[in-house]
This record gives structure tokens, sequence and C-alpha cells, in this order.
């Protein structure tokens, strides 16, 4: 295969800041609750797409101002804009959704109206102007006078060799291609001088790139008309953020974490009032907290109040202060949490400078940030002393740039500096690494986002970050790290040429190709991995790509949605460098597509990059890799939170060594009966649907098609074939549909007995007035009082609940759907609902315990008379002439009706127990399992994901040389950390980690597996295992053991599984438990059992 070829194979396809600013606009001066909504449009679409034009020369006179609109590489504008209008007024939430669920509809219309200048269209310019035009600012403008040099290629993904040979500008140059990212965002490149007139446009002001004298002029004339400013650089392996918010800055919500609330037990008339909240959860309340309460009876004057301010007693009470003279509390309440503004005063660069904040980053590096920020200033000076960087590896330069430094510290009274790190920092200065800018690129992009928002704590005011544990443990010289004219010379220059030729024969798997793929992808291929004739990067994932995507996942554009991301993201990061080896799968990786991803496929691996969203694949791959003895890098986001975890063959722990604890699940019993709040009533909504549209539907198309069923569903437990009997009779003769009217009617009978009578039952056996078995009023605390509703056709909730209940019961029977409000409310008005009446003797379960052990006593219902009937009259249907089609939940496509019903269903039953509703943003996010999501905190991970890809091509094997990483971009948080050694565990003296196995080669008996670790190890295997398969146990009947031991152990596994060895599997894993010659039990590794 040619160097660079591309190769794409598969298989089984499958609000505004208080402030004045310049702008007039009179709402950018308005706190964001008195502002009026603002829409959010594309350019006009009769706007046509212009290409950027090269400047005649850098230093042209006038400014040379272009603006780009997207022409989606080559579509029509007007297909764009039907694929992106949101309708004015509104946020585009198919294009935003999982940023609306990070940053907020409040937030993201703040940032819809505010203009960014990023200048320095350099590796670390593109990275920011990449996320915040994904971000959705009201417009960027791209600043540069210089043009494209060799030496950009290094990180500067949306150059080309082309750009460079034609001497264009690159903010011109990357115009076009940013602009493609969002078109909601229009994109404008700017040559001209950064003039104190020009600069009060912008909200948002971005330095990448700047000379030391440029930034503080910048800098003052920014402060003086309190725009925003942030200053980032990224130097070889060194990098600062700087920024300066004005010295009155509004924080809206410092954190971002939704307000907690918890149920009211008990409130003390006190000076020092005492909260106690119910013991069902802890309140998660923090000393200074602001709270506000509802649906208090008795000291009602608190329903409503001004927030106030808390002090922690315990988990579940807090004080209030004074409440003497309030009414006595009688029972209920709910206490919120009350998110509160915060003022923030920001220095000047001037005096922030000689007196530093810093965010620290790693406190085994607790000296770094202060020498990293002398360090930048220092190298300021010596550009303007040199008109050029520290050479690479010089020793000469650097011994100055030390010398310099020393000065520098003088001036700040600093006794000790940390010489060796600043001659690190002076011989790898001239680097540009592309991980680097992508990880500060991501962290300078929210900042951006908080400067347009108030939305998170913004840094202050430092940030220093370096990655100096990836140097080599010797120095390189001068010669090896001289720039070659080469795109990866900013690489060359921090690691030398020889470890290029390393990278650029790496094979690397990576898993997934959303969008820290998509990420992982670009880093990769900026740095040369595959690059050489022996190197290939295969990335695999069976998804399509989705609308919703395209606002984090950038290799993707609108006229690629429906199509494979993995192929579409390989052919991109092809684009961005020619030379890479990029091969692109389709498939899910699981043990059904281990005939693909087997022994010659993973022992060819240098490693495997995880960019996985569930938790079961992460597990699978980390024990492929450990089974492999593969190193794995290992990453994840949730919203602004991140996390980096490097896996080590016989030196670090695995993912799976630890895992987080498993979410709380809901009761039954509150789900079913006992609803306290929106997601209680959501998760009700989500089961209703998967069990009418979905496994009910499931049962009755199996019924038709397996002839076995019946046979199956008898050999069900419990009460399930009598259960399963009935739901197929329902659903193939009571309830079968055979038109729309036979639906609507369906679906307002079951309004009926969802919403009415359920809860007439139901307060029939509990009445408002009932007392509990301890004295205390049953409907309390978490109980709420339901009531029951009267079905109005002429309520929209309520028709919106008919509407999509009968479409989508009509689309089970391939029924013609239909959608028509007015024709819906007709036949609705026209349905006769039985007349219901409470009956006694049914008895409803209030604890999950009570609930089981009504289930478990039910065994009497089954006997064979009814089941024997039931048979019979599905019998008697015949083959059945229909089809019935289960329905598989999607959330993302708006009209499909699916959203429409969970949003119904769900807020129709709030309504029964007086629970606020949901809107559909927040019911999707809730019974979607949405993963909340944002670019920046994707960059970020990628980046330092691929710093550690440094370490591991060099061969590193020692814990203080990789970084684990853990960060919040809202708090600001971040910590990096070694990571955790591998357990040790011992037998007699042999010690042994989960990379240990033993390794034994067939054939053998069982009897020579047995015998032979008696023999060789000392141990007596009492139980051996192979899956879930018992293979052999010291229990088992003499007559299965000795029918067994004589067999080869293949032979054992086929029996015993009734299933034949792939012929892919070329060894087998055997778990065993032994006894020591003491006869202790001891733990052992695994054996590979090697087949012949």
């Amino acid at each position: 295969m040619s160097s660079g070829e591309f190769r794409d194979s598969f298989v089984d396809p499958p609000a505004a800041k208080k402030r004045k600013l310049p702008s007039p606009t009179p709402s950018l001066t308005q706190p964001p609750e008195q502002q009026p909504p603002q829409p959010q449009q594309p350019p006009h679409s009769s706007s046509p797409a212009t290409d950027c034009p090269a400047p005649s020369s850098a230093g042209a006179a006038a400014a040379v101002v272009v603006m780009a609109t997207s022409n989606n590489n080559g579509s029509a504008p007007a297909s764009t804009v039907e694929n992106n209008t949101a309708p004015a007024g509104e946020i585009d939430e198919g294009l935003y959704s999982r940023q609306l669920y990070v940053l907020g509809h409040d937030a993201m219309r703040r940032m819809a109206r505010s203009d960014v200048l990023i200048s320095g269209l350099g590796g670390l310019g593109v990275e920011v102007a990449k996320n915040v035009i994904l971000g959705g600012v009201k417009s960027v403008t791209l600043h540069d006078t210089a043009l494209c040099t060799v030496g950009d290629l290094s990180s500067q993904f949306y150059l080309t060799a082309d750009d460079v040979a034609a001497g264009r500008n690159r903010a011109e140059a990357s115009c076009r291609q940013l602009s493609e990212l969002n078109h909601y965002v229009p994109t404008t490149a700017y040559t001209g001088e950064l003039t104190e007139e020009f600069l009060q446009r912008f909200r948002v002001v971005v330095l990448t790139l700047a000379a030391p004298a440029e930034q503080r002029r910048i800098a003052e004339i920014t402060h003086r008309h309190n725009i925003a400013l942030i200053v980032a650089d990224t130097r070889g392996l060194f990098a600062q953020v700087f920024c300066d918010f004005g010295v009155d800055f509004t924080v809206y919500d410092q954190n971002g974490a939704n307000p907690g609330s918890a149920m009211v037990a008990s409130i003390t008339n006190d000076v020092e009032s005492i909260v106690t909240c119910t013991d069902e959860t802890r309140h998660g309340f923090e000393d200074g907290d602001y709270v506000t309460f509802t649906e208090v009876e008795g000291m009602t004057e608190l329903n409503g109040c001004a927030p106030m301010k808390i002090k922690v007693l315990g988990p579940y009470t807090f004080s209030i202060g004074d409440t003497t003279k309030l009414s006595p509390y009688v029972r209920g309440g709910i206490v919120t949490q009350v998110k509160m503004s915060k003022q923030m005063s920001f220095k000047p660069l001037a005096e922030a400078e000689n007196a530093p904040e810093f965010i620290m980053t790693d406190f085994a590096k607790w000296d770094h940030p202060a020498n990293t920020q002398i360090a930048f200033t220092v190298l300021g000076r010596y550009q303007e002393q040199h008109g050029r960087l520290p050479r690479p590896w010089n020793t000469a330069d650097a011994a100055e740039f030390v010398e310099m430094c020393r000065k520098r510290a003088k001036e700040l009274a600093i006794d000790e500096l940390n010489e060796s790190m600043l001659t690190k920092f002076a011989q790898v200065c001239a680097g540009d690494l592309c991980p680097m800018n992508g990880a500060i690129g991501g962290i300078t992009a929210q900042e951006v986002m908080k400067a347009c928002t108030g939305k998170f704590t913004p840094i202050t005011q430092y940030l220093c970050y370096d990655a100096i544990e990836c140097l080599p443990e010797a120095d390189l010289t001068e010669e090896e790290c001289a720039p070659i004219g080469s795109r990866y010379d900013g690489q060359i220059a921090v690691f030398g040429r020889k470890f290029q030729d390393v990278l650029g024969q790496l094979k690397y798997f990576i898993v997934g190709a959303g969008a820290i793929g998509c990420e992982l992808l670009k880093n990769f291929a900026m740095i040369g991995v595959a690059s050489k004739e022996d190197g290939e990067i295969i990335v695999t994932d069976m998804d399509l790509i989705e609308k919703s995507n395209l606002n984090r996942q950038f290799l993707f554009r609108p006229h690629d949605v429906q199509q494979p991301k993995s192929r579409v993201a390989a052919q991109a990061v092809k684009r961005m460098n020619g030379d890479i080896k990029v091969t692109s799968h389709e498939n899910r990786v699981g043990p059904e597509t281990e005939r693909f991803y087997d022994d010659t496929f993973f022992n060819r691996l240098d490693g495997v990059a995880n960019a996985l969203d569930n938790i079961d694949a992460r597990i699978y791959m980390d024990r492929r890799c450990v089974y492999y003895r593969k190193p794995l890098l290992e990453s994840g986001t949730l919203g602004t939170l991140g996390n980096i975890q490097v896996v080590v063959p016989f030196l670090t722990e695995s993912y799976s060594s630890s895992q987080d604890p498993p979410e709380k699940s809901i009761p039954i019993c509150t789900l079913k009966n006992f609803p306290n709040a929106i997601e209680h009533t959501l998760q009700w909504a989500r089961d209703t649907f998967e069990g009418i549209f979905k496994q009910v539907a499931e049962n009755a198309a199996q019924y038709i098609t397996d002839p076995t069923f019946i046979e199956r569903t008898l050999k069900l437990p419990g009460v399930q074939p009598l259960e399963t009997l009935e739901s197929v009779k329902k659903a193939l003769i009571d309830d079968r549909p055979k038109s729309m009217e036979d639906c609507v009617k369906w679906a307002r009978f079951h309004f009926e007995e969802q919403y009415s009578n359920q809860i007439r039952q139901l307060l029939f056996n509990f009445p408002p007035d009932q007392m509990s078995s301890t004295g205390h009023p049953f409907w309390s605390g978490p109980k709420r009082l339901p009531e029951a509703i009267t079905f109005d056709a002429e309520n929209a909730l309520h028709l919106d609940y008919v509407l999509a209940t009968a479409n989508l019961k009509a689309e089970v029977y391939g029924i013609p759907q239909q959608r028509n409000r007015d024709i819906i409310r007709k036949m609705a008005v026209a349905i006769e609902v039985p007349k219901f009446t409470p009956r006694s003797g049914v008895k409803i379960a209030v604890t999950d315990s009570a609930l089981q052990a009504e289930e478990n006593g039910g065994g009497e219902e089954l006997d064979q008379d009814r089941i024997s009937r039931l048979q019979n009259e599905l019998a008697s249907l015949g083959k059945p002439d229909f089809t019935i089609t289960p329905l598989e939940f999607e959330k993302d496509d708006d009209n499909n009706l699916h959203m429409d019903f969970i949003v119904a269903a769900s807020n129709l039953r709030a309504a029964n127990y007086k629970i606020p509703p949901a809107d559909r943003h927040k019911s999707k996010l809730i019974a979607g399992k949405i993963m909340p999501a944002i670019a920046t905190t994707t960059s970020l991970v990628a980046g330092c994901v691929s710093l550690e890809l440094y370490k591991l091509a060099q061969g590193f094997n020692t814990l203080e040389r990789f970084k684990n990483g853990f960060l919040n971009l809202a708090l600001p948080f971040f910590t990096f950390s070694e990571p955790i050694q591998a357990k040790k565990s011992t037998y007699y003296d042999k010690e042994w980690t989960l990379w240990d196995r033993f390794e034994v080669k067939g054939e053998l008996t069982l009897q020579e597996f047995l015998d032979y670790f008696e023999r060789e190890h000392k141990l007596k295997i009492t139980m051996l295992s192979q899956g879930v398969c018992m293979l052999y146990a010291f229990f088992i009947t003499k007559q299965k053991q000795q029918e067994r031991l004589n067999l080869p152990m293949s032979e054992v596994v086929r029996k015993v599984s009734k299933k034949n060895i792939e012929p892919h599997v070329r060894a087998l894993v055997f778990e065993i438990c032994c006894n020591d010659e003491a006869g202790e039990d001891v733990e052992v590794p695994y054996v590979r059992y090697v087949l012949p």
C-alpha cells in the first residue's frame, strides 16, 4: 500500500453581563431576566458564499475584511438553511441539543448576541475558533497578519501545503472551513490593525501569538472599555491562559449544577430554626447556600420567600435563622436551592503579571505555575531582544534564557527558581504541538463562553500548564531537533526526528468516531501517527451521523447526515494530513465481532484509544486490552466534566479495576403509585411507552412469526406465562384496532384508566385522611395526595396525549395515521367512556417488599385452565392476516411522536400529583437519558489523551511519567495525578497482578490439566470455569467427573457449553479456584489455554 493511501472497509454494515459595553444594542446592558428574546439567525440564504482571497502582501495598508458563509462543501446554501434554520426567536434545539443541556437556553441566547475576535490563527487560534464557532456565538472575526508557513502545518489543521505555496494569510486561508462548522455563526477574516475603534465592536477578544507589547496595548484598551480579554499561548509542552473580564463581572451560575431540592419533614419555631428533611436522601446542600420553600403547611410564610442563607448541621438538617415570628409548622414542604449571582473583579494585565494568581492543575508540580508565568514573560523579552525564539535544544540559548529568568525573579522578589524546568522551557518553546493546542484551545474557548454568558466561574486569572514529563530521559541534541522543512517541524523541535519516525509506524485502534473520536483522529493525524509505510489507524463506529452531532463532532457537515461516522471522519482527517493511513470500519465492538478483531488483529496493534459513550463497551475493550496486553487510552466527558485514564500493561490498574457506583434506581412503588418528582413521572411514561408500544407488540409479533413462542412462554418463571399470553390476546383480539377511530377510542380509554380510574381506586384504598400505622398522615412526606383528571378535549395537554397515543397505536398495527388535531378532537368527544366505580378488595402495595411478596404469592392464578383457555382463544384466531411492528424509542426524531407521548403522559401524571411539569427539552434529557456534551470539554480531554500517547510511544514504564486527569471546566477545576498501580496479589512466594496469567499449551485432557497444575504449580484446582460454564468442581457428581476427566479440554468446553468453538478462536480463557498444599484457598491468575 502506497504512503498516504486512504482505505475504507467494513464488515456487516449495519444573560448578558451587567456592564456598559460599546455596542449600541441596549439589551447588552440589561441583566438576563430583563432581556427580550432575540432570534439567532443564519446568514441570509441569498448572500453568495465567497472564498477568502489572499492579500497581495502581509503588510497591506488597508485592512482586508472577508465575510465567509458556509457553502457546506459545495452544497447549495438553500438546502443548508433548510437543514439548520430555527424559527425566529428560537434556538435550533436539533443542532444544539446536547450543548443546551450544559449551558441552558438563557446562556445560549446571551452567547448568540456576542461578537468575538480571535487574533492569531496558528494551531491554538484555530482550536479556539473551532470551539467558539461550534458553540454558537453571534459572530467570529479571525485576525492575523502572518502568512502560512510549513511550520504552521504542525498543528493548524485547516491549512494546506497549497496555502503555504501560495503565501496566503492564515486567517483568510482558514476562514471558509471554519465558517462551515456552524451556519448560524458568520465568520470574518480580518488582516488589518487592531485599533481601539475596531476592538470596541467585540464582546470578547482572544489573543494568541501576540507580541508582549501588543498584548499590553490591547489589554489596556479592553480593560478600559470593559471588553473581556483572554490571552492564550502554547510553547512546546508549556501553556498559559490569562483572563481579564473587567472590574465588575457578574457570574450568574458558578458551577452549572442543577439546583438541589429535598422534602421537608419538620421545621422548628426557634431563633436558629432547624429544618429536617425526610430520610429518603441527603439534602446535598452546603454551608452558605441559599434556599426557598414551597408547599409548606402551617408555616406558610416560607412559601415563595426570598432566598435564605443556610447553615448545614448534618446530612438531613440545616438552619435557616429566626422563625419565632412565623406560624407553627404543620407538615409538608419542599426546599429548593437558589442559584445566587457572584460579582468578580479582574486586575488588568499590567498589574496581574506582577502579582499573578493561579489555578492549580497538578499538585505534584506546585512550583511550576509561577515558574511558567515567569518563563512566558521572559520569552517575550527574549524575542524582543533577539528577534527570534530560543533555538530548539540549544545550550547557549537556554543558559541565556535562564539568566533572564533570574532577573525577572528578582523583580518579583522570588527567591527560588526551578531552573531545570526553565531550561526545558527554553529548549522546547520553539515547538508547536497539536495535542497541547487542542487541550488549551478547549479551556480558552470555554472562557470565551463564560465571558459571553456569565455561566460558570472564570479562571482567576492565570492558568499555567505543562506536560514536561513527556520529554525523554536524556537531553536531545540541537541537530536532532533542528527544522528540516517538514510539516512536523513543530513536533521535531520538541521530540526530535527519530521519534517522528516512531509515531509514523504506530498502529492504533480508535474505538468510536463521535465527539472524542473526531478530536483523537485529528490529533493523531496532525502529529503524524501512521504516516509511515508500516503504520495504520483503524477507526470503527457503527453509528450514522445525526444533526445533533454537528454541534461538537467537528469533522462532520450537514450534508454528511445519515452517512457512517467512521468513514466520513477518516476521509476528513485524510484531507488534513495526506500522509496518514487510516482504515474505517462500521462495526460494534463485542463478542459478535471477535472473528474480525481477533488475535491477529490485536497482536499487531501498538495500542487502543477508546472514544466510547457507554460503560459496557468500555469494560469490554478494557478486558480485551488486558488480555492482549495492549496500552489503552481511556477518556470520557459529561458536560463540562472530563476524565482521562491511561492503562499501561504490567504497570497500572485497568479501567475495570474501579468503577463508579450504579445509579440509584427509583422504587417501583414510587413509580406506580407515589411519584413525588418529575423524574418519577418521566420514568413512568418511558416505561409505559416500552410496555404498550414495544413489549406487548413484540410478544404479539413473535406469536405470529415464531411457532415455538407458546412453548417458550410456558417455561417462563412466576406469573410471566399468564401475563405474556394475556398481553398477546389483548394485542391480537381484545385491543386490536381496525381503523384510526379504533385507535382514538383505545387512546381515550387508556387516558381514563391511567389518569382517572387508577387514581380514584388509589384514593378509595387510601383516603385523603388516612393515617399510617405510626399515627402520622398517610399522605405526607414523599407521598403526595393525588387527584383524578377529568378529560377535556379543549385542554391542549389532554388532546396531545390522545393524538400521540392513537397515532403510535396506529403505527404498531400499520393503520394510516391521522395528525389533524381537529379531527382527533371530534373523534375523542364522540367516545362514550364507561363509568368507573372503585372496587373493594383491590390490593395496592405501599412498599417494594410488599409488592414483591404479592407477586411471589400470585402462583394460584397460574391454573392450567386459564392458560388453556388463552391458548384456545389465540388458536381460534388462526393465522393473523395483519402485521404488528414494535416501536423502538427514538428521542431525536421530532416527527415520530415518541417524545410527544412521553411529554404528555409524564405531565398528565405530574398534574395528578401536583408536581411541576417539565417542558419537552427537559423531558427529552431525562426520559432519553441524554448525556450533556460540549465541544470545549471534548477538545481538552482528547488533547490530554494525545499527550499520553507521546509517553506510550516512547516506551515509558514508570508511574510518575503518566497522568490520569479529572477536570471540570465550569469551576474551573483540574487535577492530574499518577495512575494507580496495578494491585499485587501473591500465592506462595509468587507476586502477580491482573496482567499476569498461566499459559498452558493444549491439547490436554481435563485430568492432565488438573495434574499439570498440581505438579507444576503445587495448586489443586477445586473449580474450573469458562465464561458462564462450570467445567469442573469438587462438588459435582462422580459420574459427571468421570465423563469429563478423559476428554480433551476443548471437548469439555463444547460438551458443557453446547456450542462449537469458533474457527478464529486460538486460545480459551479459564478461571480457576485453587487450594495450596496446606489446603487453603488461594487467589491465582486466569489461564490462557492455547489450542493446538
